[in-house]
C-alpha cells in the first residue's frame, strides 16, 4: 500500500449482498473502484468494504452515489483500519462470559455523533446491554429474551434518533486480522 493512501473500512447499514436492493459483491467492489479506490475488498455479505484510497471520505461519497443510482440508499460509516486496530486493542469484551450472551457487538455511529453518558444502558426487556462506548462506537451485548435476540442497532437508532450500523465484534476482529 503506497504511503499516500489510507486503508479504510466502510460499514453499510442494512445490507445483505445479493438481495434486492443490495448489490452483489462484484457490484459493491466495482462502485469503490469506479469511485477511485486503489484496492477494494467486500468482506462477508453484510456490506463491509475494506479499501485503499488517497481520499477515503470522497471515495465513499462517490461509491454511495453510484450505489444509490442502483437502488441502495443506506448510510455507510467510515473508519480507518488504524482506528479499528485501536478498538480491537481495547478488548472491550474481555470480561464477558460469551456463554451468557447471544452476541457481542459494536455499533458504529456517524463520527460527529456522540453517545450520551446519561443514556440508558439496558433495554426495558434486558435483551441489550451497553457495556461501553467511544465517541462514535458503542459496545453492547445482546441476549435472547423469549424467542428473539435483542437488537443493539434498533435500540441505539431509537435512542439517538440517528442511523447506525451494528456488526458482530468478531467481524471487526477478523477485518483487523486479515487486512491490518
Amino acid at each position: 500500500m503506497p504511503s499516500s493512501t489510507t486503508r479504510s473500512v466502510a460499514f453499510f447499514r442494512n445490507v445483505n449482498l445479493g438481495r434486492p436492493p443490495c448489490p452483489s459483491k462484484v457490484e459493491l467492489e466495482r462502485a469503490f473502484f469506479d469511485a477511485g479506490a486503489e484496492v477494494a475488498f467486500s468482506f462477508l455479505t453484510n456490506g463491509t468494504v475494506v479499501f485503499d484510497a488517497r481520499s477515503p471520505e470522497r471515495v465513499l461519497e462517490l461509491a454511495r452515489a453510484r450505489l444509490a443510482a442502483r437502488g441502495l440508499r443506506e448510510p455507510a460509516f467510515l473508519r480507518t483500519l488504524r482506528a479499528l486496530r485501536r478498538l480491537v486493542a481495547r478488548d472491550p469484551f474481555s470480561a464477558v462470559n460469551r456463554a451468557d450472551v447471544h452476541e457481542c457487538s459494536v455499533t458504529l455511529l456517524d463520527v460527529a455523533a456522540r453517545f450520551p453518558r446519561s443514556a440508558p444502558r439496558v433495554t426495558p426487556r434486558r435483551d441489550v446491554e451497553v457495556l461501553g462506548f467511544t465517541r462514535s462506537e458503542v459496545f453492547s451485548l445482546s441476549r435472547v429474551v423469549g424467542r428473539s435476540p435483542g437488537s443493539p442497532n434498533a435500540f441505539l437508532e431509537k435512542l439517538l434518533g440517528l442511523p447506525a450500523t451494528t456488526r458482530n465484534w468478531n467481524t471487526v476482529v477478523r477485518v483487523v486480522k486479515k487486512f491490518g
